[in-house]
């Protein structure tokens, strides 16, 4: 659509004069009730003053676009309504505009950042055409000199014929969040925004915490964890990982298992033989560093030439080993050599040793992690690499289904706290950066501002979306996170979401979170959050002048999100 075309200001379209202004909305006297009416002109229909309409307001510079919020009668006119009055006299109703942006009066499309002007009273307020908003929806996100590539992905609830085409990069280019109540229909949203990711070659990862979005996707590959075939091996942890699942004491226990995690390195990397220097040994018996009884020099010697492998925070050796190992940790150190094992010392890491066993024994964990396993070609991270590697064209959307993953032991937080920390350490290294990808978190609240703590453990939080939503946006990796409870969501990474799409909230704790992380969607607008329908949302964001109150089209592979009917 050309600007040329477009004349905001047509005389058929006339509502009113505004008749004053204030710094949040503006008045408009409506001549005739009538002016209210709805109308159709040119084969086209048009809403006419109805609450939610978009109207245009002419100004000496400026043209301003805004919403209707309010409709009221003067108080003379509101006493003397009967159904006689109404079929036989005119009114002269009243109404509340919310200014939206500001465009160019010879440029309709040159919108304004904030408003830097207000309407005259006596300006003349118009009903805007479908296609003035649809075009200033399309360009929502796109930098000058570029060509906006839009999707349609619903239509206005105010006026439904009128499209809502968006660029996509308004919408992940700073993160997303959709939040809503059960059955307000952000399980569609997803599912219809990752349609439309997939539909123009966009990269999408999408943990699914339920197992709802089962459908056949275009171009995706599915991935069940927790069935005995995939698992995210152990070795593929950070040491902060193992530390969240084995709770050490800070004083007591942590140093202990630390340096016994650093011998069991050395012994993979030496290959289960021996250390020698000058003349001294220490052996490596079934895989356990002996330190009992043996000089310090063959282990300094080798720590020091292997330093940067041991220290790389990696969980790269046999856990199996490592309840005997901490053993050898409690041997009396006199400096130069070790002695007999200190009993006292042992006694101190009993109940570690015993939350090591337990992490082998117990089935959930090692479904997952591995723990008696070795790594093969099912692991995560190594379907994660392929996915992402620049090579693999075939496959658009990855989906992590995680409906098989216990509930007990936190397992599932520390399991999706680990996917995100791996995304986070390639997304450092530059990996998205020709080939951006978006990851969708459904059920969000499950997984973020989760923390691991026990009588004698520090707190952990498992933060590392959080980080993800705070710095990876340059590096080309994006967040959506779906969740009914954004109350529960981190502050810190609610405020990093660009967008929102809001679907209903009820709930004071929602609305005021969203509220106080997205500037843009003024109390106006989030008034309309109690009552919006299924499938309808408030989409606002950085990169949207105005926030859109809009209903999604129902996508085509609909999540399995229904409610189980009663007899």
């Amino acid at each position: 659509m050309s600007n040329q075309k477009i004349n905001p200001f047509k005389h058929e379209y006339f509502l009113g004069y505004i008749n004053q202004v204030l710094p949040q909305f503006v008045k408009v006297h409506f001549p005739s009730s009538v002016l209210l009416n709805g109308f159709t002109h040119f084969g086209k229909e048009f809403n006419g003053g109805l609450v939610g309409s978009f109207v245009v307001i002419e100004g000496d510079k400026f043209g301003f676009l805004g919403r209707i919020t309010e409709l009221s009668l003067p108080e003379s006119e509101r006493l003397s309504l009967n159904e006689k009055a109404f079929q036989t006299s005119d009114f002269h109703p009243t109404g509340k505009i919310e200014i939206l942006l500001s465009f160019d009066l010879y440029n309709p499309f040159d919108v304004k950042k904030g408003l830097t002007a207000y309407p005259n009273i006596g300006a003349k307020v118009f009903v805007s055409s479908g296609e003035l908003v649809q075009e200033y929806m399309s360009r929502f996100g796109v930098r000058s000199g570029e060509i906006a590539k839009t999707i349609a992905i619903g239509g206005l609830v105010s006026s439904p014929n009128t499209n809502v085409k968006i660029n996509l990069q308004s919408i992940f280019g700073r993160h997303c969040a959709i939040v809503g109540t059960t059955g307000g229909g952000k399980s569609y949203t997803v599912s219809k925004l990752v349609e439309s990711l997939v539909a123009i070659g966009n990269k999408t990862i999408l943990i699914d915490a339920t197992g709802e979005y089962s459908g056949k996707y275009d171009q995706s590959k599915t991935i069940s964890v927790g069935d005995g075939t995939h698992m995210f091996h152990y070795s593929q942890l950070t040491i902060d990982d193992l530390f969240v699942l084995l709770k050490p004491s800070v004083k007591t226990q942590a140093p202990k298992l630390m340096e016994a995690i650093r011998s069991l390195k050395i012994v993979r990397l030496a290959n289960s033989n021996e250390l020698n220097y000058k003349g001294e040994t220490i052996e490596i018996t079934e895989g356990i560093l002996k330190k009992e009884n043996s000089k310090k020099s063959p282990y300094n010697k080798f720590y020091f030439d292997n330093v940067t492998s041991i220290e790389n925070n990696k969980a790269d050796f046999d856990f199996t080993k490592l309840n005997l190992q901490i053993a050898q940790e409690c041997a009396y150190d006199k400096g130069t050599h070790w002695e007999n094992i200190y009993n006292t010392d042992f006694a101190y890491c009993v109940s570690l040793v015993s939350r090591i066993n337990n992490l082998i024994n117990t089935s959930e964990f090692d479904e997952i992690f591995g723990f008696t396993k070795t790594k093969d070609e099912y692991d995560l991270t190594d379907v994660l690499n392929q996915f992402i590697s620049i090579e693999n064209t075939d496959d658009k959307l990855l989906r992590l289904n995680l409906e098989n993953v216990k509930y007990d032991f936190q397992v599932r937080e520390t399991l999706v706290n680990a996917i995100g920390k791996f995304l986070l350490a390639k997304a450092r290294g530059g990996s998205f950066k020709d080939i951006p990808v978006v990851v969708f978190i459904d059920e969000a609240h499950q997984f973020l501002n989760k923390s691991i703590k026990d009588e004698y453990f520090d707190s952990k939080p498992l933060d590392a979306f959080d980080s993800i939503a705070k710095e990876c946006r340059k590096h080309g990796l994006f967040l959506c996170i779906a969740t009914q409870m954004p109350r529960d969501i981190p502050q810190g990474t609610l405020s990093q979401m660009g967008t929102f799409i809001a679907h209903r909230l009820i709930n004071h704790f929602d609305k005021e979170a969203v509220s106080n992380a997205c500037s843009t969607a003024n109390k106006n607008t989030l008034d309309f959050l109690p009552i919006l329908g299924e499938g309808e949302a408030i989409l606002t964001g950085v990169d949207f002048p105005m926030p859109i109150i809009m209903k999604f089209d129902e996508p085509n592979i609909k999540p399995d999100s229904s409610t189980p009917k009663l007899n």
